[in-house]
């Protein structure tokens, strides 16, 4: 094969025309085939030019954004969008996405207003806070408030609340872009409010405590609690900072019938952080708060002031469809109908529907399984340590990462867990209606 045997980009254009693909993407693509063909020539070799940039485009389109179905049993899975939003939010997003609103607009004074103030109140609401700020993370949440209240300044904190999360974000790192000194305290394993106390310097500027959200101790462990942290702080005139991470609104979880889930136990929440003495509570909105992206910082009004008013708020700051979906997720739990957010819908599933669907998709198959006893994870970096009971489907010797990857590879994509060589498929994180998308995409998995 030589090099003047290969396409034109025009003609590879052509060959590539059922693809799907914008056409920009599909030229770019025919001219890197078309290249990477001619070097493999100039090496001996005789290349399909037109199944490499098949397979190019096959590996472009799989990155764009697109609906996966969930059937890995991971309500908040952080890699497959966290919280799923419940129709009224995902509503009030798309109509701030697709007109105008009053995002920074006072409808009452015809007056520019403050951006997200209706949403700030229901947060403080929702918390028992006098006053709250809405940023674009939590991660944005810290930053803000370490640079606004302690910035040239000592901030201290346990070593063992130095995390690590996804993605090697340190909280080190973050404190030092922050400009703010790290002063650890304790050790990794046992931190007292005393190691706090030894550490306060003139210079300090808060007490900060992390909710490690994503790992737990367990053994030789002791640790200050907050009503202990805010004593300290409160006498040595410092605020108290909390950052609860999970979004945990009320430790009494009001919105769902009888006590609440075992899986949640020892989670903080924000009320009763507020209740302990915090100054300030931070936490996530598509945690088990179950809204967008963003990051909730509840408390002092003073304090949020600050907060509001510092140059880095602009920076971390969310759009009006954040600011909708948020205020719309709110609204049901301030209306007493937080079990409708899809996370505590999903979770509160009886193990009985579970068992009956999982029998169903398994007859529907007709492939070597069982249904027996497992758990969903919450994800998300929640409640580590914890599950939530319920049956699932095990298909055994299942060729394990070949079916695995022909799930992915299907329309929709199926996403389902791998253990041990097996392939598990976990119904709590799928829409019953979907049921029998999943069992397609096992069959056509496969038999290929």
């Amino acid at each position: 094969m030589e090099p003047r045997d290969l396409p034109s980009v025009t003609e590879l254009m052509a060959a590539l025309e059922s693809s799907g693909s914008a056409r920009d993407i599909t030229a770019e693509v025919a001219r890197r085939a078309i290249e990477s063909s001619r070097e493999e020539i100039g090496r001996g070799g005789s290349p399909d030019t037109v199944e490499l940039a098949r397979a190019a485009l096959r590996r472009f389109r799989q990155r764009r954004p697109a609906p996966v179905v969930n059937a890995g049993g991971v309500l908040l899975n952080t890699n497959l969008g966290r919280a799923l939003l419940h129709p009224s939010a995902a509503t009030a997003a798309a109509e701030a996405l697709t007109g105008y609103g009053n995002v920074e607009f006072d409808l009452a004074t015809g007056r520019r207003g403050s951006r997200g103030s209706y949403v700030h109140d229901l947060v403080a609401g929702q918390t028992g806070a006098e006053a709250a700020l809405v940023v674009n993370n939590n991660a944005g949440a810290l930053f803000l408030t370490l640079a606004a209240l302690g910035v040239d300044r000592q901030v201290v904190i346990s070593r063992g609340e130095l995390i690590e999360i996804g993605g090697s974000f340190r909280l080190p790192e973050l404190m030092a872009a922050a400009g703010v000194w790290l002063v650890e305290v304790g050790t990794t394993n046992r931190t007292r409010a005393a190691d706090y106390e030894d550490a306060i310097r003139p210079e300090t500027a808060m007490v900060l405590k992390v909710h490690p959200s994503n790992y737990r101790t367990v053994g030789f462990t002791e640790e200050a609690g907050y009503p202990e942290l805010a004593d300290l702080a409160h006498r040595r005139h410092l605020p108290f900072v909390a950052d609860v991470g999970s979004g945990l609104l009320d430790a009494e979880v009001p919105w769902m019938p009888g006590p609440p889930p075992a899986w949640v136990q020892g989670e903080p929440a924000a009320r009763q952080t507020l209740q302990a003495g915090a100054d300030l509570v931070l936490f996530s909105g598509d945690k088990l708060l179950g809204g967008p992206q963003a990051g909730i910082i509840a408390g002092r009004a003073d304090l949020i002031e600050r907060l509001a008013d510092h140059p880095i708020a602009r920076g971390v700051r969310c759009d009006g469809s954040t600011l909708a979906a948020l205020a719309a997720t709110l609204e049901l739990y301030a209306d007493g109908r937080g079990n409708e957010v899809p996370f505590w819908s999903m979770a509160a599933i009886p193990a009985e529907e579970l068992e009956a669907r999982s029998a169903a998709l398994l007859a529907a198959v007709d492939l070597d399984g069982e249904v027996m006893a497992g758990e969903s994870v919450v994800g998300a970096g929640s409640v580590p340590g914890q599950a939530i009971p319920g049956p699932v489907i095990r298909f055994p010797d299942r060729a394990g990462d070949a079916v695995w990857r022909e799930l992915l590879a299907g329309d929709p994509p199926v996403v389902a867990r791998r253990r041990d060589g097996d392939l598990i498929i976990d119904l709590r994180t799928v829409a019953p209606d979907q049921d029998g998308v999943v069992a397609e995409a096992l069959t056509r998995a496969c038999q290929s």
